[in-house]
């Protein structure tokens, strides 16, 4: 590596600090510290802050700044991150953290801002750097809008330095969508794998778990070519709820079902299934679940299986760091890695089955390769210098 560069990661874990979305986003901080670079935390968005504690939305900006303060401290970016609240008419004296002045000094200086998961808004004080790099982790939806001709979202991906997404077949003959001359670069999730990491194997009663959000009402699906496309996972789940009868042992699910007669289904199929709110309001008890689990079984959304995506879940990747072996829907990953244990994809509850037998007939075995496999693929150092290689950064 050249000399170490200064990097602004923009995203929402502040505004919305469940478990999940604050380790998608520690993972680009620390990883890319890792790598030497002097890295910045910035949320600079007219979108207002949730509090898992009180399920409110709000313009409280403080919950979201205590929680900033502290996972700043814990993981070495102290005096480094900053919450601005553009959706206050001043939001240079509620700004949290570094002040705006500052920030607009660093926008200038960075050498590449990584928007995460797309969900920066621009601004005129960002639009100063062109040094911007769009990281999609739900891909097909914008790629469906561009060939839908929707022009705000072609000119807002086309102010970006570069575009990097999970859905690693964009682009290829397996994926279907038209991409009108965008150059979109396959990534996927930076895990530090030291934060995961077990030497230690689950009690013996452990199962296979996962945490989900049921469902998000139709909000995010989308129509092309006379199809629609879904984003909800519940769908998923129903269809393959049968598989820890057909396999003899108890699932567990974290979700919230609100549908009493879906609940119950779940329930005789041998699904044992818990409230996902502490799980989501603590990373530390989210990291926990995940090290006590025997191993994930989990779907994959709709859009990224029917698209043939090549999408990865960035959860499921924990689960591998944890040394624990995974059975996910095929998105069409296999092509780029899996197939050897430690990871199985299936498209049928007969591959379920035969996954759940291949793990127990030697456990031990399967979550080292499960270790390995998210150390050799998913590795914070691997994937983050080889998206600001290929973004020429």
């Amino acid at each position: 590596m050249s000399r170490p560069k200064k990097i602004i990661v923009m995203g929402f874990m502040g505004s919305c600090p469940i478990a999940g979305v604050i380790w998608q986003h520690i993972h680009y901080v620390v990883g890319l510290m890792e790598l030497g670079h002097e890295v910045y935390y910035i949320e600079d968005s007219a979108r207002l802050p949730y509090n898992p504690i009180t399920f409110e939305v709000s313009e409280d900006s403080a919950y979201a700044g205590a929680v900033l303060d502290i996972l700043a401290r814990r993981f070495g970016f102290h005096e480094k991150w900053s919450f601005c609240p553009r959706y206050l008419p001043n939001p240079e004296v509620a700004t949290l953290g570094i002040p705006l002045n500052r920030i607009r000094e660093l926008y200038v200086e960075a050498d590449a801002i990584l928007n995460v998961c797309g969900s920066q808004e621009f601004n005129e004080d960002l639009l100063n750097s062109n040094r911007i790099l769009y990281v999609e982790s739900d891909p097909g939806v914008e790629q469906i809008k561009v060939d839908q001709g929707n022009k705000n979202t072609l000119d807002y991906l086309q102010r970006h330095h570069a575009l990097f997404t999970f859905g690693e077949n964009i682009g290829s003959p397996e994926f279907p969508v038209p991409l009108h001359g965008l150059k979109w670069m396959p990534t996927r999730q930076p895990i530090v794998t030291k934060l995961w990491y077990q030497n230690s194997h689950p009690a013996e009663n452990a199962l296979f778990t996962s945490i989900a959000n049921w469902s998000t009402s139709g909000k995010k699906d989308i129509q092309w070519n006379g199809e629609n496309y879904l984003w909800s996972k519940s769908l998923e789940f129903m269809k393959f709820s049968p598989a820890p009868a057909e396999c003899g042992e108890a699932f567990e699910l974290a979700t919230d079902i609100k549908n009493t007669a879906e609940s119950e289904l779940f329930l005789k199929q041998n699904w044992s299934l818990v409230l996902p709110h502490l799980l989501s309001s603590d990373y530390d008890s989210y990291v926990q679940y995940i090290q006590a689990s025997k191993g994930e079984f989990t779907v994959a959304k709709d859009q990224y299986v029917r698209l043939n995506t090549g999408w990865f879940s960035d959860r499921t990747a924990c689960y591998l760091a944890s040394g624990r072996p995974a059975i996910t829907q095929e998105t069409g990953f296999t092509k780029h890695y899996g197939g050897q244990g430690g990871l199985f994809a299936y498209s049928t509850l007969e591959e379920i089955v035969e996954a759940v037998r291949e793990i127990n007939l030697d456990y031990k075995k399967q979550c080292r390769i499960a270790y390995e496999l998210a150390c050799d693929v998913f590795e914070a150092r691997k994937v983050l210098g080889s998206l600001l290689d290929r973004a020429g950064i």
